[in-house]
C-alpha cells in the first residue's frame, strides 16, 4: 500500500495533506483565545496577602467564557480512532450527530466530516484535546462562545457557515494529561546559606533575594508556629511590621514534612514556634520561570557587569506566569510595569509567550468599562506594547487576531476626551504618571496626550497590518491632529519645553521631565527642540528630579537617544551602583541616596513597604542592549536591523542580542568592532576619526566621519577603526 500511495503522490493524484497524514500529528489543548490568560492571571493575582490577610486587586476582573464550541472540518483518508480529553462537561458530534454521554474515544470514518465539541466549564477554561492519526486539535480550529460568530485569523467574524481559519487559543500544552488548568511554574529545593537555630526558632539567610515556598522538615507537636519573611534582615526580625508572614496552628502527633501553601519573596526567614512543637530543619522550594539565557553583556567596567547581572536576575524573578511588578508586593500584573518588562525581555530572554500572555491578561474582555488597572497612562502603555511586540517578534497572527480588542479599547479612550479632544481624568480614572511628591494631575496633562498620540499611531500601524485602509487613515489622521495640538497648546518658547499641563484652557508654569523625555525617543521634536529639551529639562537640576527606577528608565533612554551614553553610564553607576553598595542582590522599587539605615526599606508609610525586587529596577538590560551594544529592529522580526555601538567611555564591551531566529553578536573596543547576525540584513553604523577597514563587505562613508557596513546573515565581520 505504501508504494502505491507514494506512486500516486508523485503523479499528483493525492495531495500533500494526505501525505503528511501518514505519520500521527501532534495534538495540543485548545481554548477560546485569551481565556487561559484571563483565568490564569485571576488565579495568580488573587494570591496576594498582606500580613496573612487576603488582598485582592484594585480593578474589575473579567472571567473566561464558560460555554465554548470547538469545530473543524477534516478529510480523513481512513477510519481512525480519536482519543478525547476535555476540561468540563461536553457533547461531541460528527456531522451534527451527537454521541451518547461523555465518550473518551470515538471512531471517525473515512471521508469528509465535521467534528465539533461543545464544552461547559465554570471553574476552569473550557478546553479540548483530540488525538487521532490525522484528526488533532491545533490552532486551526474554529471556536465560538455561542455568540453565533466565529473569529478568523484576520480578526474578522463570519457566521457559522464560514470555513475560514482560526487561531484558537493554544500554547505548548501538548500532554493530554496536563491540561491548561494544571499549569504551574517548576520548583527546585534550595537550602539556606546560613542558619541560626535555637530550641524554639530558626533564622535563615538564603544568601540573596529569592522566591518560593518554605518547607518545614520533621514538623511535630502541638502549638503555634510563626514564619516572618524579610527581603532584609531587619524585616524578617520585625514580627510587628514585616509585610508577609504565615501563622499556623500545629497538631501533628508524628513527624511530617510540610510545604507552605503560598509562595513568598524573601532573603531571610524567621521561624518561631511554641508549645511542644519541634522542627528538624527548614529549607525552600525555589519557584522559577524556565527561561533561556539568550542575551548577554560584558564590558571593561566590573561594577557595570554586576549591575547587568543583577538586573537580569531581577527581571527573571519578576517573570512569573506573567510579568509582575514586584515579587513581595504587589505580585500583580500592572500595565506600566509590564511594558518595561517586555522591552527588557527582548534584550535578555526573548520570551515571547510571556509577553503575549501578559498583554492578553491585561486587556481582558469586552465591553470596556474602565482603563487598564484603572490607570489612564497604563491603557496607553498597553497599545505601545502591542506594536513593540510586533516589531521585535514579527508575530502578525497576534496583531490580526486581537485587533478587535484594540479597536474597542481605543473607542473607550476616544469617548473620554474633552471638548478640545484631549484626555483628562474623569470619575474612576487614576492619572498616575509616577510616584513623585507634589506632581499635579489636574487638568489636561501633556504626558497623557503624548501617550494617546503614540497609541493612535500604533492603531494606524496595526490597522495597516490588517489591510484595513479605512482604519489606518482614520487613526493616522487623529494622531496627526493630536500631535499638532500638543505643540500648539503645550510648547513654551520661553521655557524651551513642553509644559506639564493646561488648566482652564491655559498653560501652567510647571515644566516636568515626563512629556519632554518621551517626546525625544518618540521622535516628535525637531533637532533644535531636542537640544533645547536636553539642556533646559533633562540636564537641568532645577527641574524636579526623578527618584523611581520606573521613570529613570525613560529619562535615561531619552539621554541615550541624544547620544549621552557617557553621562548615562555615570548615572547607572551612581544609581544602581548605590543600591549595590547597600547590599542589594536584586534591584528595588525606589532608591533615594539621601536615606540610610533601615529607612531605605520604607515606603507607603510602612517601614518595609518598599519592594526590593521590582521589575522596573532592571532597566539597564534594555539600555545596554539597545543603546550601548546598539542593536534594534528596523522592521518586524529583525528582517532588517541596525547596530550602532556606543562605548560611552568604556574601553570595550561585548554582548549578544536575541531575535526570533538567532542572535546578533557584537564586540566593540576603541579600535575594533566585530559583528555577526543570525537573522535578516543589518546595517552597522559607527564613527571613526580615520578611514576604517573591514575584512568583509564594503565600508561606506555617509559624511561627518560616520560610516556604514551592510551585515549579511550568517557572515562575521571585523572592522578596524579609530573610535573616540
Amino acid at each position: 500500500m505504501k508504494k502505491i500511495f507514494y506512486f500516486l503522490l508523485a503523479l499528483g493524484l493525492v495531495g500533500t495533506d494526505l501525505a503528511s497524514a501518514q505519520a500521527p500529528k501532534q495534538a495540543t489543548w485548545i481554548y477560546y483565545p485569551g481565556d487561559f490568560e484571563v483565568w490564569a492571571s485571576n488565579r495568580m493575582q488573587n494570591r496576594r496577602t498582606d500580613r496573612g490577610a487576603f488582598l485582592p486587586v484594585l480593578w474589575k476582573m473579567d472571567s473566561h467564557y464558560v460555554l465554548v464550541e470547538f469545530h473543524r472540518d477534516f478529510d480523513v483518508p481512513a477510519t481512525e480512532e480519536l482519543k478525547l480529553h476535555v476540561e468540563g462537561i461536553y457533547n461531541v458530534k460528527i456531522d451534527g450527530k451527537a454521541f451518547v454521554g461523555y465518550p473518551k474515544s470515538i471512531t471517525m470514518p473515512a471521508g469528509h466530516h465535521t467534528l465539533s465539541l461543545k464544552v461547559y466549564c465554570q471553574d476552569r477554561v473550557p478546553a479540548v484535546f483530540v488525538q487521532g492519526k490525522t484528526v488533532v486539535t491545533d490552532a486551526s480550529w474554529l471556536v465560538t462562545f455561542e455568540d453565533k460568530e466565529w473569529i478568523d485569523a484576520t480578526g474578522k467574524v463570519s457566521d457559522k457557515s464560514g470555513t475560514s481559519y482560526l487561531n484558537a487559543g493554544a500554547w505548548n500544552f501538548n500532554n493530554p494529561l496536563s491540561p491548561p488548568s494544571k499549569y504551574k511554574l517548576p520548583t527546585e529545593p534550595v537550602k539556606a546559606v546560613k542558619t541560626d537555630k535555637t530550641a524554639k526558632s530558626f533564622f535563615l539567610d538564603f544568601g540573596k533575594e529569592t522566591f518560593g515556598f518554605v518547607k518545614l522538615h520533621g514538623l511535630k507537636g502541638k502549638g503555634m508556629l510563626h514564619i516572618y519573611y524579610g527581603e532584609s534582615k531587619e524585616e524578617a526580625m520585625s514580627a510587628e511590621h514585616c509585610e508577609t508572614l504565615d501563622e499556623l496552628t500545629i497538631n501533628e502527633p508524628a513527624k511530617k514534612d510540610s510545604v507552605m501553601e503560598l509562595s513568598k519573596a524573601f532573603r531571610y526567614v524567621n521561624v518561631q514556634f511554641d508549645g511542644d512543637v519541634k522542627v528538624d530543619d527548614v529549607s525552600m522550594l525555589f519557584e522559577y520561570a524556565p527561561l533561556n539565557e539568550r542575551g548577554s553583556f560584558k564590558c571593561s567596567d566590573n561594577e557595570l557587569n554586576k549591575i547587568y547581572d543583577i538586573s537580569k536576575y531581577t527581571l527573571h524573578l519578576a517573570t512569573r506566569e506573567f510579568f509582575i511588578d514586584g515579587i513581595k508586593r504587589d505580585r500583580w500584573v500592572w500595565s506600566g510595569d509590564a511594558y518595561q518588562s517586555y522591552l527588557m525581555n527582548y534584550y535578555s530572554f526573548f520570551d515571547s509567550p510571556t509577553v503575549s500572555r501578559t498583554m492578553l491578561a491585561l486587556r481582558g474582555k469586552d465591553p470596556v468599562t474602565s482603563h487598564i488597572n484603572t490607570i489612564m497612562d497604563y491603557t496607553f502603555y498597553w497599545f505601545l506594547g502591542i506594536y513593540d511586540y510586533y516589531q521585535y517578534t514579527g508575530d502578525k497572527t497576534f496583531i490580526k487576531q486581537f485587533y478587535p480588542r484594540m479597536q474597542s479599547l481605543m473607542d473607550y479612550c476616544l469617548s473620554r476626551r474633552d471638548k478640545d479632544g484631549l484626555m483628562v481624568g474623569l470619575a474612576g480614572d487614576w492619572v498616575f504618571i509616577d510616584w513623585a511628591d507634589g506632581l499635579s494631575k489636574k487638568g489636561e496633562v501633556s504626558f497623557e496626550q503624548m501617550l494617546l498620540c503614540r497609541s493612535l499611531e500604533t492603531m494606524a500601524l496595526c490597522a495597516k497590518e490588517n489591510n484595513n485602509a479605512e482604519d489606518a487613515a482614520k487613526y493616522g489622521a487623529l494622531a496627526a491632529d493630536l500631535k499638532t495640538k500638543i505643540f500648539s497648546l503645550y510648547w513654551n518658547d520661553q521655557k524651551h519645553a513642553l509644559v506639564h499641563s493646561r488648566v482652564d484652557g491655559k498653560q501652567t508654569d510647571n515644566v516636568t521631565r515626563y512629556s519632554n523625555m518621551f517626546g525625544i525617543f518618540f521622535n516628535y521634536f525637531t533637532e533644535q527642540q531636542k537640544q533645547d529639551v536636553k539642556q533646559n529639562v533633562l540636564l537641568n537640576d532645577n527641574i524636579q528630579k526623578i527618584t523611581t527606577p520606573y521613570m529613570r528608565f525613560y529619562e535615561l533612554e531619552a539621554l541615550c537617544a541624544m547620544g549621552e551614553q557617557g553621562y548615562v553610564l555615570k548615572q547607572m553607576k551612581d544609581y544602581w551602583g548605590g543600591m549595590l553598595k547597600l547590599g542589594a542582590t536584586s534591584f528595588w522599587e525606589e532608591y533615594n541616596p539621601t536615606k540610610s539605615g533601615a529607612d531605605v526599606y520604607a515606603m507607603y508609610g510602612r517601614p518595609f513597604g518598599k519592594s526590593l525586587c521590582h521589575a522596573w529596577g532592571a532597566s539597564p538590560i534594555y539600555l545596554l542592549g539597545k543603546y550601548y551594544i546598539g542593536v534594534k529592529p528596523l522592521s518586524a522580526g529583525y528582517s532588517t536591523y541596525s547596530i550602532e555601538p556606543n562605548l560611552g567611555g568604556l574601553q570595550w564591551m561585548q554582548g549578544s542580542v536575541p531575535t526570533p531566529n538567532g542572535n546578533i553578536d557584537v564586540y566593540c573596543s576603541t579600535t575594533q568592532i566585530k559583528v555577526k547576525g543570525d537573522v535578516g540584513t543589518g546595517t552597522l553604523r559607527f564613527s571613526s576619526k580615520t578611514t576604517p577597514k573591514a575584512d568583509n563587505g564594503t565600508v561606506k562613508s555617509v559624511g561627518n566621519g560616520v560610516y556604514e557596513l551592510e551585515i549579511a546573515k550568517g557572515t562575521a565581520y571585523t572592522v578596524t577603526y579609530s573610535g573616540k
